[in-house]
Order: C-alpha cells, then structure tokens, then sequence
C-alpha cells in the first residue's frame, strides 16, 4: 500500500481545521497509508531582516529534511511550482506510485522552504499564486489527494 507523508512545518490549532484533517485522513485510509509529520515552527520576530529569514528557512529546512524517509519520492508545494489540474495531479501521484511506495508532501513556514530544500525535491508544485495560510492549505493537499485516489479508481466525488 502506498504511503504518503505530509511534512509541515506549524501546529494546527484551530479545531474546525482540525476536523477537516481528521475527515480527510479516514477517507484516505482507505487508499493509502497516511502520515502527518507537524514539526514546530521558529518565531519570527517583528523586526525581520534577509540574514535573519534565512536563518529561521534552514532551520526549518533542517527539521523537515530529518524527518523524510531515504527511500520517499519528494514533493515540495511552493509558489514557483508547476500547476496542476485534479486529473493531472491524479496521474501524476499514479505514476510516481508506480515506481515509488512512499511519497512526501512538503509544506513550510510562513517564510517558505528554502532554495537547497527544494532543489532536493523529485517534483515542486503550487496549487495556486495566491498565498494561504499553511495551516488551511494542509486541508487543501489531503482534500486534492482524496480527489486524486478517487479520479485514478474511476469512483464518483462532487465536481
């Protein structure tokens, strides 16, 4: 069974996001092994200058690199990605599932990932230019991923 590992950066606080995850995670049972890695995120201070936010990136590229298993095919979700249709990022997750039986979604901080992190990345994508919080975009990947298993099994989900 395939598995697939979200690895962010931040809780999630909020308890209505909390239940979107909770309701995505049981329906994705059924299609593949899943796996939420939280990892803490820096404080960022009010006065932010460019040395200081790339210090807070490779901290927390550190922590999300530890945490991806040697063998997973690598998903970083970031701005500068490439832009998928539901049906093109559903045959995307069957072709890596093919070759591949573990693969990790990536989503940083508030700052973003840094440039090393996601040069160590198989694949970058963007669901969107527009930002979102990174804690609601967690409920947008698990709902695009339940829509990918549901399109490649050919089963009916609202359109």
């Amino acid at each position: 069974m395939l598995t697939i590992n979200i690895i962010c950066i931040g809780k999630i606080k909020e308890k209505y996001l909390k239940d979107a995850i909770d309701e995505y995670s049981k329906r994705l049972s059924k299609y593949c092994k899943l796996n939420i890695i939280e990892l803490s995120d820096e404080k960022i201070p009010d006065k932010l200058n460019s040395s200081l936010e790339i210090e807070i990136k490779e901290k927390e590229a550190s922590k999300i690199l530890s945490h991806i298993p040697k063998d997973s095919y690598k998903i970083a979700l970031d701005l500068r990605g490439k832009e998928f249709t539901s049906e093109e990022f559903s045959k995307t997750i069957d072709n890596i599932s093919m070759e591949n039986s573990n693969i990790s979604f990536i989503i940083g901080g508030s700052l973003g990932l840094t440039d090393e992190l996601l040069n160590n990345c198989n694949k970058i994508i963007s669901f969107s230019k527009m930002t979102f919080p990174h804690q609601l975009f967690r409920v947008f990947l698990l709902e695009q991923i339940f829509r990918s298993f549901k399109i490649s099994h050919n089963e009916t989900y609202h359109r």
